[in-house]
C-alpha cells in the first residue's frame, strides 16, 4: 500500500514537472518570436522635406530624433517661400481654427507628441478637423521610420507638385 501511495505521489510530480516545463518553453519561443519580428530604428536624425510649395504656400518639414532605438523626438511643420513656420502663422490659424475648429498651432504638436508616444505611425490618431494635415503626417511619418530601420540619414525630398489638367 505504502508503495502505491509512493508510486502515484513520483508519478504526479513527474507529470506536473513535464506541464510546467512544456507551458515554460513555450512562452519563452513566444518571446523569442516577437522580439525576433521588431525591427529596431538605428540612432540618428532623419529628415523629410517637400519640393514645391502647395496651392496654399506651404511646404512640409519633417524631422524625427532615433535614440536607443525608439523615437525621441518629431518635428513636423510647414514653411512658406519666406522660410516661416505654420505653426506660427496666425493669420492661417485664426482662419483654420473658425473654419474646422483647430489650426496648425494646435494640431502640429498633437501629432508629433503622438508619434513620439506610440513609435509607430500607422497608431498616430488623425485630427478632427485636420484629416489631410494628419494622413500627410502619418505618410511622411513611415517615410522617416521606414529610413531609420535602414540607417539612411540622408534627407528625403518629396517632389509634391500636382499637375494641372
Amino acid at each position: 500500500m505504502e508503495i502505491k501511495k509512493g508510486f502515484k505521489l513520483a508519478s504526479l510530480i513527474f507529470a506536473s514537472t513535464i506541464v510546467l516545463a512544456a507551458c515554460g518553453s513555450d512562452d519563452a519561443a513566444k518571446e523569442e518570436s516577437s522580439t525576433v519580428a521588431v525591427e529596431e530604428l538605428q540612432d540618428g536624425t532623419y529628415k523629410l522635406e517637400e519640393k514645391n510649395l502647395d496651392q496654399n504656400g506651404w511646404k512640409v518639414n519633417f524631422a524625427i530624433t532615433v535614440k536607443d532605438g525608439k523615437i525621441t523626438e518629431s518635428n513636423y511643420d510647414s514653411l512658406n517661400k519666406d522660410g516661416a513656420l505654420k505653426t506660427e502663422d496666425e493669420g492661417y490659424q485664426k482662419a483654420m481654427k473658425e473654419k474646422v475648429g483647430t489650426g496648425p498651432a494646435d494640431y502640429t504638436p498633437e501629432l508629433n507628441a503622438d508619434l513620439v508616444e506610440k513609435g509607430d505611425p500607422a497608431e498616430v490618431e488623425v485630427v478632427t478637423g485636420a484629416t489631410h494635415s494628419s494622413e500627410s503626417f502619418k505618410t511622411y511619418a513611415q517615410q522617416l521610420v521606414d529610413a531609420a530601420k535602414e540607417g539612411k540619414t540622408e534627407t528625403i525630398v518629396v517632389d509634391n507638385k500636382v499637375e494641372e489638367e
